[in-house]
């Protein structure tokens, strides 16, 4: 069954590279689509105060012409960056250990379970009373909001080790570095890299939500003063370019997944 679906020793879908290109194509269809609905509805009066796609385009060319979104982006992507660092190494340095011990696990999952459902936002007044509008505010509660995914997709991979592989280690006495590095790290690294890809997300949005709610310097400050000084054109800019940042990271992300695991069979490219 496994050579019907090969010609020639070459798999049927390496033959199909026009399937790529429809993918392609169809997703610049679906966004051109929705850019003329929006411009039609928006030329016709139908979406209120809602400039339409050119003047919007316009005013992202202008803000990068000018240069006024440069230092918002560099806080922005600077707050994102330490928030990501902050989480991954949170969730990984503690996850490791809590998938390792059954026991340790099983005490603490009362308090993951209730501090990963209070909402990052929820403790903006307590960030305010101690760090004010500055930069370690979004910094901290976009960390709180992101920890969660590294650190529970870190716990499932490493629990996730086949019982019998590790038996099979521990019979034959093989040093803990080599179970470590050969074992319950290749069974985990896929876990984890999906839990920094969802927690770069996160930290992203909470970031920016953090900087519109309390009005910390970055792009999220930005369309709050855009909004109230009416320059509407320009405030939907930074939320387009919000959203461009949002793509760029998760792309970013995706593509660093499958170069660094390549060697696992959801990204190993088999023959059929």
């Amino acid at each position: 069954m496994r050579h019907a679906n090969t010609v020639g020793g070459v798999g049927l879908f390496g033959r199909l590279p026009h399937l790529n290109v429809t993918t392609t194509f169809a997703k610049i269809a679906f966004i051109a689509l929705l850019l003329v609905g929006w411009q039609l509805a928006a030329s016709g009066g139908g979406l209120g105060a809602v400039p339409v796609p050119t003047d919007v385009a316009i005013a992202l060319v202008g803000i990068f012409a000018n240069g006024s979104v440069w230092v918002p982006l560099g806080i922005t992507m600077g707050a994102w960056a330490i928030s990501f660092a902050a989480s991954a190494i949170v969730g990984i340095g503690v996850g490791f250990p809590l998938g390792a011990s059954r026991l340790a696990y099983q005490s603490s999952v009362f308090l993951l379970d209730f501090c990963r459902t209070i909402p990052a936002l929820a403790l903006v007044p307590l960030v305010l009373l101690m760090f004010g509008t500055r930069i370690q505010s979004p910094i901290l509660l976009a960390s709180f909001g992101a920890v969660w995914a590294v650190l529970l997709q870190t716990i499932y991979g490493v629990r996730d080790v086949d019982p019998v592989a590790r038996d099979t280690y521990r019979s034959y006495r093989v040093r803990r570095r080599d179970v470590l590095t050969r074992l319950i790290l290749p069974t985990a690294a896929p876990y984890i890299a999906t839990g920094l890809r969802l927690s770069a997300a996160i930290c992203l949005l909470l970031t920016l939500s953090v900087q519109i709610v309390i009005a910390s310097p970055g792009i999220g400050q930005q369309i709050v003063l855009t909004s109230l000084g009416g320059a509407v054109a320009k405030m939907y800019a930074y939320i387009v370019l919000a959203g461009i940042l949002g793509i760029a990271l998760n792309a970013a992300f995706v593509a660093l997944e499958r170069v660094m695991l390549r060697w696992h069979p959801s990204f190993r490219k088999e023959a059929r």
